[in-house]
């Protein structure tokens, strides 16, 4: 109990760092309830939660979603080499160096002041195998070698949105060459009703994976909401069993949608190439208040 307080006393008396970056006004947040912990946000929009003093703390809920399929890309503990596409505040790189110690990973941020103002405040720790690289997430990826990665994240957003060049069958070509026969790719997709971008995405996913499924909360899934969805694919099965016990037993509870439900779920929509690609919808101002 003491302890709990005299860490809120130092938050609150730390101030919030702001600064403009490529993206727009970034913002550094202390939490109040923990010592060493922040929240980044992108023109208000938050971005990234981070904590240095226990980096396998993941506080947002699409981020402990993406944190299952890391758990579950192989067995615990064993390192890994991931690419992740976006950068934000390095919440996920600091989790699997975190959980997977000695793994080799590759960060592509395209906005260099936002990554030189993480690594400044929000310093990685000096052990952990993290090459950040300034670059456009496709660029970036186009340079990482045929069947190195265990796993891709792609989990970039521009303006609060997902940059149309990431949402098309050839952006999923380069995503297959970089993974291992036994990769996995992970997307963090955000969408509301109709869903009419998270059901193409599907579809797209579906023209270059045979295994897929997806993490969301039900509410989004039945359109109720503007919300966030893991889509996960791979050439091989996916731990489905506890994929689905992990987003069951989360403080917000998810559903995992596979198999037949999930391309019914797509209700027709056909694949998205580079010629028609559109960035994801713009999520409604009520979504941040």
């Amino acid at each position: 109990m003491g302890r709990s307080r005299n860490n809120r006393r130092r938050s609150a008396a730390v101030e919030a760092v702001v600064e403009t970056v490529d993206g727009g006004l970034a913002q550094l947040i202390p939490d109040p309830d923990r010592a060493r912990a922040w929240t980044l946000l992108i023109d208000g929009a938050p971005q990234s939660h981070v904590d240095l003093d226990d980096p396998a703390c993941l506080s947002f809920e699409y981020q402990r979603r993406l944190g299952h399929v890391i758990d579950l890309v192989a067995p615990p503990g064993k390192p890994v080499q991931a690419v992740h596409l976006g950068g934000g505040a390095l919440t996920l790189a600091r989790y699997v160096a975190a959980t997977r110690p000695r793994s080799t990973q590759q960060v592509v941020e395209r906005d260099t002041a936002l990554v030189q103002l993480v690594r400044r405040e929000l310093p990685l720790d000096p052990n952990a195998r993290i090459r950040v690289r300034s670059a456009d997430a496709r660029e970036g990826l186009a340079k990482v070698p045929d069947g190195w990665a265990d796993l891709v994240i792609a989990d970039v957003f521009s303006g609060a949105r997902t940059p149309a060049h990431l949402t098309s069958t050839e952006f999923l070509d380069e995503v297959r060459r970089a993974l291992k026969p036994s990769g996995v790719y992970a997307a963090n997709l955000a969408d509301g009703p109709p869903l009419a971008h998270l059901r193409g995405q599907i579809a797209t996913a579906a023209a270059r994976f045979p295994e897929l499924a997806l993490i969301a909360d039900p509410a989004v899934l039945r359109g109720k909401r503007f919300g966030n969805a893991i889509l996960a694919a791979s050439d091989l099965p996916l731990p489905l069993p506890e994929l689905t016990r992990r987003a069951a037993s989360d403080p917000h509870p998810a559903r995992v949608e596979h198999g037949r439900q999930l391309l019914d779920f797509t209700g027709g929509a056909t694949p998205v190439t580079d010629a028609a690609a559109v960035a994801s919808p713009a999520p409604p101002p009520s979504v941040f208040r």
